[in-house]
């Protein structure tokens, strides 16, 4: 379960991520009592359910608990509300993202062990690669094979070009190679997380990520201080 906002009377609309499938919305009664659904249907929350209806958004006729959800507090909790965020402003309902569905769980289940910033970076890469808005990694524009030593630049919608030297804009051969194998090192964080950002911007607009904003809101707040 990705999220959920309220809908009509006591309903809610129900964003998922669902194996097989992808990226399924559906509009689910919370009911009351002890019939009451609403502790179900948390983020994180692995879930067993039957749809009905043959239109983009259907209606949950039944749902329960697939297992415990996945344990993630503290900061990490807004990591993983990132990660939810991320897929549902990205994904649409009719793209069937099929394959972010075990890499959505893995990542999670990591961030519950140990968080590392890695982890963003690695599922970020992950859903560029699922929308094809991610140039390779492996090679520039000319068909030669990415080096750690050099230097490279970032032409919007086409990919990598060699650069003369390390400047803002500029990303190293082997941060590159790192994001592309899974290696990333503290150095290589900063330099990940700009081109994240650049890459992922086209798709998420100008309309700033509410879990970004909850973060930065936690980190200034006295209460934390």
């Amino acid at each position: 379960m990705l999220h959920t906002r309220p809908f009509k009377d006591s309903s809610v609309l129900v964003n998922m991520l669902v194996d097989g499938q992808g990226r399924v919305d559906c509009v689910a009664r919370l009911g009351s009592g002890k019939t009451s659904i609403k502790s179900i249907l948390q983020p994180f929350q692995p879930l067993i359910f039957q749809l009905s209806g043959r239109t983009s958004l259907r209606n949950m006729n039944s749902v329960e608990a697939g297992s415990p959800a996945i344990p993630l507090s503290g900061d990490v909790s807004f990591a993983g509300f990132y990660l939810n965020e991320l897929l549902v402003r990205c994904i649409a309902v009719d793209h069937g993202a099929e394959s972010l569905f075990f890499t959505y769980h893995k990542t999670l289940m990591a961030m519950a062990s140990g968080f590392c910033e890695s982890q963003l970076r690695y599922f970020e890469l992950s859903l560029l690669k699922e929308l094809g808005l991610m140039p390779t990694l492996r090679t520039d524009l000319s068909q030669e094979v990415i080096e750690p030593g050099y230097y490279y630049r970032l032409l919007p919608d086409e990919g990598f070009v060699n650069a003369l030297g390390p400047k803002t804009s500029h990303y190293s051969g082997e941060m590159l190679l790192a994001l592309d194998e899974h290696r990333l090192e503290s150095p290589h964080l900063k330099q990940a997380k700009y081109l994240m950002r650049l890459m992922l911007a086209p798709c998420l607009g100008d309309k700033p990520l509410k879990s970004r904003a909850l973060f930065k809101y936690k980190m200034t707040s006295p209460l934390t201080k």
